[in-house]
């Protein structure tokens, strides 16, 4: 099996800041592999350099010639009026027909191809980005996180490409849905490496626990010895006649030390502890008839809803829809259009977005962050417990701002709305920028929260986790569901799969593709047969060649002998050109 990509002992630095050093892996053809690690590990900078956009520090990146990489970049790069169809077909020089199908895949119909690029919306400009990767037919490509940047719909309709895709692929990912569906492979980065596992992140994850038990029960029974010879040093060391045997012990000691296994990551977050707030038994939240959006242009209109205390909802809808505009509505960040929402009397409300984060003050210390934003009733032990439960201890509460990872400032600006002490929590995608362990840790605290939440997320773990209702904004309406998040997400499955039947596509354009396949199948089938004819031929010869040697072994014939490896040379051709002509016969009629 051809390796498309080699690494060995990669390396790369910031500002003298280590992001990773010895990563060594190699991805072969048809590997499907889930790229996990904590904020900071560096997984995102490696995709840079395997795609060519950054370098590495030391060590070695061999690309294989025949591999071509896909790497879906987050900027746009269309033309000024030009049309979604027209931006595929440049970008991949590929027939209409064969643009329309693989597009509708996508849900990008005739009317979607039809408008101007730059005209989509969020959610479909990306999936029409994700088309013209796909287009290129890359035999490796990278996604960075596409949950943070695809609405559920779109992640679906990715998620069953991905499980028919015959080629190899990395993903980098906080979704542990998402890699259980798509990935066979896991690999963790870390500062100090990597470790390549060849199972799933299911496995991967019990395998890494059980690996952990085994190393802390090392580790336990190494401390026990150490002092139990450290008991006999300190009795005996200042006896003459126990002195040369205590220290026989300390250098024992010293070398037991040296087999002790460090436990990377030791640190990590494993539980998150909300502080308690007073549970609510009216209602949380009435919205009637409410009109949001921006300025004169209206997003969502006729919003009509309740929401209890303790309840917490769900925001599902393509992006674009309006799921921000409506929390940032109810946050008082933007003013509603018309109707009305009120809370619950003396509520106390947070949010967290995007624009939060992009509004912290750079300068401003961590610790100071925390405090400022703590209710003024909590002891300085509880806000350092909360900082400690989001990875912020000791050096790093001293830390500006400003040199902070957009997961560490999301992690730290959750710790200080939850520091707050809020009854009603608004939170935009609260899961991205974070790992997979912050993500669910959080999950299980906002689970056990007695407040009331309002969120919208496109990660299926952390909202299967929390979701005891869904409001769901489809076409400039919001509603009320009070069906299960799990069965929500397989009836929208179905739906999806319904629409996209069949490619999705017009009879004619299906008719358009048939033909130029079979024209194109046929064409390759008298090319094969015309060369089975030829190799026919030059195998004879050759064979004659070889005879006239045997019959005329004596003599020595330059002309004979130049015939013999010029037919050597053209037979070997002609079977790699049939070899790659069946694997192409072979790929057309699988699909």
């Amino acid at each position: 099996m051809p390796i498309l990509i080699q690494t060995s002992n990669l390396s790369k630095e910031y500002s003298g800041q280590k992001i990773f050093s010895g990563l060594s892996f190699a991805v072969s053809e048809k590997q499907k592999i889930g790229v996990i690690g904590r904020n900071g590990a560096g997984k995102s900078t490696l995709f840079k350099i395997l795609s060519g956009e950054e370098a590495s520090d030391s060590g070695e990146l061999i690309i294989n010639e025949e591999t071509n990489i896909g790497y879906l970049r987050q900027n746009d790069d269309w033309r000024e009026n030009e049309s979604a169809l027209a931006y595929l077909q440049r970008q991949s020089s590929r027939p209409e027909w064969r643009v329309r199908q693989l597009a509708s895949k996508f849900e990008l119909g005739r009317d979607k191809l039809a408008q101007e690029a730059s005209s989509l919306s969020g959610g479909w400009r990306m999936r029409l980005k994700l088309s013209g990767m796909l287009l290129k037919d890359p035999n490796i490509f990278l996604l960075d996180e596409p949950s943070n940047y695809l609405d559920l719909n779109t992640l679906l309709l990715l998620e069953k490409y991905l499980q028919a895709y015959r080629g190899s692929f990395m993903i980098i990912s906080h979704d542990r849905e998402f890699l259980k569906r798509t990935c066979k492979e896991t690999i963790e980065i870390s500062k100090n490496g990597c470790y390549h596992y060849p199972g799933d992140i299911e496995a991967y994850l019990a395998f890494k626990e059980k690996k952990l038990e085994t190393i802390i029960k090392a580790n336990e029974s190494l401390e026990r010895q150490q002092q139990h010879w450290q008991e006999f040093v300190d009795r005996f060391r200042s006896k003459d006649s126990k002195a040369k045997q205590a220290q026989a012990m300390i250098r024992k000691i010293n070398k037991l030390e040296t087999k002790r296994i460090s436990i990377e990551h030791q640190a990590g977050i494993t539980r998150i502890n909300m502080i308690p707030v007073a549970k609510r038994h009216n209602f949380a939240l009435k919205i009637n008839n409410l009109d949001i959006g921006y300025g004169n242009s209206t997003v969502v209109s006729d919003i009509d809803f309740d929401c209890r205390s303790g309840e917490k909802l769900v925001i599902l809808g393509l992006n674009g829809q309006g799921k921000t505009t409506l929390l940032k509505t109810l946050s008082g960040r933007i003013p509603a259009l018309n109707g009305s929402f009120r809370f619950a009397a003396a509520s106390r409300i947070a949010y967290h977005g995007q624009e939060e984060m992009e509004m912290m003050n750079g300068q401003e210390q961590a610790g100071d962050f925390l405090r400022r934003l703590a209710s003024a009733e909590l002891k300085t032990e509880a806000v350092l417990k909360m900082a400690g439960d989001f990875l912020f201890r000791d050096e790093e509460l001293k830390k500006p701002i400003s040199v902070l990872s957009g997961g560490e400032r999301s992690r730290l600006l959750l710790a200080g709305l939850l520091l707050s002490k809020p009854d009603i929590l608004l939170l935009d995608e609260p899961s991205c920028h974070l790992d997979f362990e912050t993500t669910e840790a959080l999950a299980m605290a906002l689970k056990k929260f007695n407040g009331t939440l309002l969120f919208a997320s496109h990660d299926r773990t952390f909202s299967s986790l929390i979701a005891t209702g869904i409001v769901e904004i489809s076409q400039g309406r919001a509603k009320r569901l009070h069906e299960d998040y799990d069965d929500y997400i397989i009836n929208l499955e179905k739906k999806l799969w319904s629409q996209t039947e069949d490619n999705g596509l017009p009879a004619e354009t299906v008719k358009m593709a048939e033909r130029a396949r079979y024209l194109a199948n046929k064409d390759r089938q008298k090319k094969i047969q015309s060369l089975e004819k030829e190799l026919e031929k030059m195998q004879a010869y050759k064979q004659e060649l070889l005879t006239y040697f045997l019959e005329h072994y004596q003599e020595y014939s330059p002309e004979k002998t130049q015939e013999l490896e010029d037919i050597k040379r053209a037979i070997a051709d002609k079977e790699e050109a049939w070899l790659r002509l069946n694997a192409e016969q072979e790929k057309s009629e699988n699909g």
